[in-house]
């Protein structure tokens, strides 16, 4: 019969009727049947429960209660279907029970509850290009293999959402036609099902304990105190890692002991016992990250980690299922599981929103400490940062007139592109080390600071925190971009006019003046610009934050600080300072550096490859404007161009800020892997503070006006 099952089913697919489809199907179900054949029959069978659709039931097994009911889902609805027409019919139903039976006694069950969804590699590239090698070559369904099996039954993600909600009575009578009466043919079943649960417990937790004890992660999960402990040997032994195994081996045998008659006490005690280092194990892994943020993140290290972790939860599950094997509805929460994982395993989606979830963490802890030196939060940091910004305004007079020297030039446009960067890069490189700020630079460094915060707002005093760093982050933002702008507007004309009065000449010529104004005209490609510029300074965040990972990761300060020639010529302290000096700094060299040679080259490349493309920075074109408004003269304020490149200096002004806070703020969201919800919740607690008070975004109120009840 099942030598010809490609063509019933060929046959079969072609009819419409959901009714006659099923009773075609179970009437050639054969428990006898080989294992490929039987795999592929359950397939089909899985195909049919999840197709959507009313059913139609045959006239040979109508029943008075098949009619499904209408607010149900529809693949609870035909497993309703299928149940009753198996009860309608005992041939069939043995087969099919004879069927699952064989499917859980023949196939390899430690595959699917131990690995799926586990990764496998730790490179981005290699998990990819193994997915998209499983999409094209699905799995046979001749492999004994129950991994293999269930991603062929089912390959959608909502399949876990409708096995998640089955209801309890047809769970029950799921189990009940599992347990249906063997024929005497039948091989019994040597190894239980919940013997399969225990097997892949005992493999995950040594899985878990040798990840834990090996020496990338147990060199990072503190120091051990030897001062209580009296001997190293011993403090290990307190390791969680180190008793989990020792743990579930007590597990098995107080298991064995409750099947020999004895009392299931010692069982439970077994059992707590086992959950209470599961707990500790997870404690663990968040005291691994903590110290990866603090002393440099490695990929390898992040991914061995994330794995346990996910061990560490899966193991859980198997245990909760084990010891609740009267409850229908924990192994339906298992198969779910399983399932969502397996689809998770072959989905190049889930890989890419995975990764960019780690990628996002990484860069975000980078970026934090040294965004919060942008934000002012009371009225000294607010003073203090119009200060920085004032003179980040006069660096920027200095790269204005040196841009235009440049330009006028007429290089080749790779060259003068080279030479912009370098430009923009020393300014850059001032600013830092004179401690003076540049308005646009600032908001890819602080959204990683509000990151942080968002682990605090599952709580009323948490969301205020992060409200309260918002409205100063804006707050902040205005005063740099007014700080540079008010200082580099007026110094641009006054060096034009004083050019022009020592020399008699302009720093550009009348027409390009002309040019300059009109290329910054609202109206045209500046908004454009603008936000593409917003990119760049995001970009040069994440290089920022990758540089500084990789000294710290690294050691490179140690290494300065030990470095013996260095103790020799400049001594011990010198090199001390020297590294000191190096790691508080490499993160700003790194970020100034790219930044620069972004705004200079990247331009040019663009332009000479794709579509042309201009930076459109706020500080720097508001000193353009001033420089052509000097040289045009006081008749320039008559001429609609000059407002209209004034216009979009302002919009240069809040998309600059705007896409590369956005930008960086939405990597930040991501590695916290917060809901829609809790995000749209943010929002609206923002807007609200922004309605009530307004002053707030532009000058810093006094902590006893916030909360009066408080005491100065």
């Amino acid at each position: 019969m099942f030598t010809s099952i490609q063509r019933f089913i060929k046959k079969w697919r072609a009819s419409r009727d959901s009714g006659h489809q099923l009773d075609a199907l179970l009437a050639i179900a054969d428990k006898t049947a080989p294992y490929p054949d039987r795999s592929e029959w359950l397939i089909e069978l899985a195909h049919w429960i999840r197709r959507g659709g009313a059913v139609q039931p045959a006239a040979s097994s109508t029943t008075s209660d098949s009619a499904s009911d209408s607010r149900s889902i529809p693949a609870h609805t035909r497993i309703r279907y299928l149940l009753h027409v198996l009860d309608r019919n005992p041939t069939w139903k043995a087969n099919v029970a004879g069927i699952l039976r064989a499917l859980l006694r023949e196939s390899d069950s430690l595959s699917l509850l131990c690995d799926a969804g586990m990764p496998v590699h730790s490179g981005f590239f290699g998990a990819l290009f193994e997915r998209f090698e499983a999409s094209l070559i699905p799995p046979a369904p001749n492999r004994r293999d129950l991994t293999a099996i269930v991603r062929l039954m089912f390959n959608s993600e909502r399949d876990a959402q409708w096995i998640d909600a089955l209801p309890t009575d047809l769970l029950t009578r799921i189990r009940a036609l599992f347990d249906d009466e063997q024929d005497e043919n039948e091989p019994h079943e040597t190894t239980p099902f919940s013997l399969d649960l225990l097997a892949a417990l005992h493999n995950l937790t040594c899985q878990i304990s040798s990840t834990g004890l090996s020496q990338t992660v147990r060199s990072r999960l503190g120091e051990v105190d030897v001062r209580d402990a009296g001997d190293v040997r011993v403090a290990m032994e307190k390791q969680p890692f180190y008793r989990l195994t020792r743990a579930m081996l007590a597990v098995e045998a107080a298991h064995q002991a409750v099947v020999e008659g004895a009392s299931q006490d010692r069982l439970l005690h077994e059992v707590n016992y086992l959950r209470l280092l599961l707990d500790e194990c997870r404690s663990a892994t968040d005291n691994v990250f903590a110290h990866l943020y603090r002393n440099g993140v490695s990929v390898d290290i992040v991914f061995q980690v994330e794995r346990m972790r996910m061990r560490i939860v899966r193991a859980e599950l198997l245990l909760n299922a084990w010891m609740a094997q009267d409850d229908p509805h924990a192994g339906a929460r298992l198969t779910a599981e399983l399932v969502n994982a397996n689809h998770a395993s072959q989905s190049v989606a889930h890989l890419v929103r995975s990764n960019f979830s780690l990628l996002a963490r990484k860069v975000v802890e980078y970026s934090a400490d040294t965004g919060e030196h942008y934000i002012a939060r009371d009225r000294a940091e607010y003073l203090k940062m119009l200060r920085m910004a004032a003179g980040g305004g006069l660096v920027t007079v200095v790269t204005v007139c040196v841009k235009f020297a440049i330009t006028g030039a007429h290089l080749q446009s790779i060259f003068e592109g080279l030479l912009a960067g370098i430009n923009y890069t020393a300014s850059f490189l001032l600013m830092h080390f004179l401690h003076f700020s540049l308005a646009t630079k600032q908001p890819a460094m602080t959204a990683p600071t509000l990151a942080r915060e968002l682990d605090g707002t599952g709580t009323p005093a948490g969301v205020d925190s992060f409200v309260s760093s918002v409205t100063a982050l804006i707050r902040t933002q205005a005063a740099a971009v007014l700080g540079n702008v008010l200082l580099v507007f007026p110094v641009c004309l006054g060096v034009q006019l004083l050019w022009h009065m020592l020399f008699h000449a302009n720093l550009i010529s009348p027409e390009k003046a002309h040019a300059t104004l009109q290329s910054f005209a609202l109206l045209g490609p500046t908004p454009l610009y603008a936000a593409l510029t917003g990119v760049l300074l995001w970009s040069s965040s994440l290089l920022a934050g990758w540089t500084d990972n990789w000294f710290v990761l690294h050691r490179v300060a140690d290494a300065l600080a030990y470095n013996r020639r260095l103790r020799m010529t400049l001594g011990v302290a010198g090199a001390a300072r020297l590294a000191q000096f190096c790691r508080s700094n490499v993160a700003g060299v790194a970020g100034n550096i790219t930044l620069g040679l972004m705004l200079g080259l990247v331009p040019a490349i663009i332009t000479a490859f794709a579509f042309a493309f201009e930076v459109r920075h706020v500080t720097l074109s508001a000193g353009s404007i001033g420089v052509a408004l000097g040289v045009l003269g006081k008749d320039t304020l008559k001429l609609p161009e000059l407002w209209w490149a004034v216009a979009g200096v302002g919009s240069m002004a809040i998309l600059n800020v705007a896409v590369s806070f956005a930008l960086a703020f939405y990597m930040a969201v991501k590695s916290r892997d917060l809901r829609r919800k809790t995000v749209r919740s943010l929002r609206g607690a923002i807007w609200q503070r922004v309605f009530q008070r307004p002053l707030e975004l532009v000058w810093p109120v006094r902590a006893r006006a916030l909360h009066p009840d408080r005491v100065q």
